[in-house]
């Protein structure tokens, strides 16, 4: 069912199987013994697999090849990234977002700068991996063995080892599962596909579900590591990667809301005494907005920006103190989003601030945070427009695989060079002139980094963070910073991500005490581990989170409610 040559290594679903959907089992028909939980749990998988046809969700995969160091064990050596729209309706396959030159099947390509034998990756191989085994997850396949009772997060789980039985055949799953407790749906599982002999590599994995909707449990998120995985002539495979699945119910939340909102028309006003008359400047204005309305509209409505919540008030707090400090009264008034992605980007859509996921991941402080706002603020100070074109909406009406092709939002050098020497101006002046020491750290690890993540850091509609120049060099570093300091976090340091609908959070973690060099990792992939909770509880914890979380990079403590 999966196959992977010497050459290229891929892991492609041969078919979701023809396995009918049961009825859901009702609340009182409890198990009484662990074989009937064990068919409830098959029952359950094999229903999940129906389900998710009907969904599309957005998938990034982003993969860090890794090399021994002697001082850090290992650190990245070239990378590869790919965002898609998943179709399930045939088998496992994406139609991907990033492969702009159209050129066909989207494939990672080289995974590492550092191997001399060509090796590939296809995307599909790690969405795959959302499933334990679609062709005959059954008691004649596999063999369950009971561990134990565990608790992942708030939900308590029941534990058990997964292996094929004799000549099941091969591709299938050898690991451990862990089965939610009360409806018994498996909400993680960990370890590999088997079988297949030297003509086929499978990666090993931790795949994890959320609890999106009462009873729904969907994949959200799998991290996949392989080390000294020797293949032809004694070459070897050192990676990581992380899989992030999210927009299951993209653009259906704010249609539901909206029916549900209670609206009070107002009698009509004669207002013919007062000034309700645009000039052309306000005019102008006001089609600029409509422009950037439009465009992020758009983006929200197929998945690549967050719907606006927590981590948004936290940006346009720190846009607050910018302004004030300097005396800055833009209008419209400046506003805040994020995109999904893990790449690292910024930009200004008109008038609004975007940044993405993975820059605020990645930042260290409210100084280094300030510091990319307040470059994207010196654009919309200096006047940097957007194409006004987008007012009108069949600007809009795209494919959502043309879209970054379609849309860009990248200065001109020109345009960089005044950003930044605004954003010095801007920065010089706020209530972080003197915490800069971080941001100027921050940016110099990734000048040192930025050959070995060249895809972490190559936007897909903004600029690239702004390392080189003024804004930069200007910064005061200080050379005897606290050995403890945090420079740059891992991916997923900062924002924890709903996969049902888009939403975004901060994540709330304890203090994780003294950090060795190794642990810093910045910029580096690594393991999800997901605060697992069911739907409707309250969310006062991670809802899903990198292993890595973040700390004050002063002293080593969690900062609440701080990007």
């Amino acid at each position: 069912m999966r196959k992977a040559a010497t050459a290229i290594f891929v892991l492609i679903l041969s078919g979701l199987g023809a396995m009918a959907a049961t009825e859901a089992p009702k609340p009182a028909d409890q198990a009484r013994t662990m074989s009937d939980v064990i068919d409830r749990v098959i029952t359950n998988e094999n229903r999940a697999n129906q389900q998710i046809k009907q969904y599309t969700p957005l998938v990034e995969t982003y993969i860090q090849n890794l090399k021994p160091d002697k001082d850090l064990g290992y650190t990245p050596a070239g990378d590869k990234y790919f965002l898609g729209r998943a179709d399930f309706s045939k088998g496992v396959s994406l139609v991907s977002l990033t492969d702009v030159n159209g050129k066909g099947k989207k494939i990672f390509g080289s995974i590492g700068n550092f191997f001399s034998f060509a090796m590939q990756f296809l995307p599909d191989g790690f969405l795959q991996m959302i499933f334990i085994d679609t062709n005959g997850f059954d008691k004649q396949h596999y063999k369950f063995d009971y561990v134990r009772r565990e608790f992942l997060g708030e939900v308590r789980c029941l534990v058990f080892d997964v292996t094929p039985q004799d000549k099941a055949g091969k591709g299938r799953f050898l690991g451990r599962i862990w089965v939610e407790d009360q409806d018994y749906n498996i909400v993680r599982f960990n370890g590999a596909y088997g079988g297949g002999g030297h003509s086929s590599w499978y990666f090993h994995f931790d795949s994890w579900r959320t609890n999106v909707q009462p009873g729904q449990w969907m994949p959200s998120f799998v991290y996949s590591e392989e080390r000294d995985l020797h293949y032809a002539l004694a070459k070897k495979l050192d990676f990581k990667a992380q899989t992030r699945l999210w927009g299951y119910n993209v653009g259906h939340s704010s249609q539901e809301q909206e029916l549900s909102k209670i609206l009070v028309e107002t009698p009509v006003q004669d207002d013919t005494k007062t000034a309700n008359d645009l000039s052309p400047i306000q005019a102008q204005r006001s089609w600029d907005r409509q422009a950037e309305d439009n465009v992020v509209d758009r983006l929200e409505r197929i998945g690549l920006m967050a719907p606006r919540g927590e981590v948004d008030k936290v940006l346009e707090t720190v846009v607050n103190n910018l302004e004030v400090t300097n005396n800055i009264d833009v209008d419209p008034e400046v506003r805040c989003r994020v995109m999904m992605t893990s790449t690292l980007e910024s930009f200004t859509v008109g008038h609004t601030v975007v940044l993405s996921r993975g820059l605020i991941d990645v930042l260290p402080d409210e100084a280094s945070l300030a510091t990319m706002i307040a470059h994207e603020l010196g654009h919309v100070v200096l006047g940097h427009r957007l194409d006004s074109s987008y007012a009108f909406f069949d600007q809009l009406l795209i494919d959502d695989k043309e879209t970054f092709r379609h849309f860009g939002f990248a200065r001109t050098p020109d345009e960089e060079r005044a950003a930044n020497t605004r954003a010095m101006q801007i920065l010089n002046n706020s209530p972080y002139k003197n915490q800069l020491g971080n941001a100027g750290l921050f940016l110099a690890a990734l000048t040192t980094r930025e050959k070995e993540i060249p895809n972490l850091i190559s936007p897909h509609l903004g600029d690239r963070v702004p390392v080189i120049g003024d804004l930069r060099s200007s910064m005061p570093v200080d050379q005897k910073q606290n050995p403890q300091a945090i420079v740059a976090l891992p991916i997923g340091g900062r924002v924890k991500l709903d996969s049902w609908n888009d939403k975004l959070d901060l994540i709330k973690s304890k203090p994780v005490g003294t950090v060795a060099e190794r642990e810093k990792m910045p910029f580096e992939v690594t393991p999800f581990m997901p605060y697992l909770m069911r739907y409707g509880t309250e969310t006062s914890k991670p809802i899903a989170a990198s292993a890595a979380a973040p700390s004050d990079p002063k002293t080593g403590e969690a900062a609440p409610g701080k990007p």
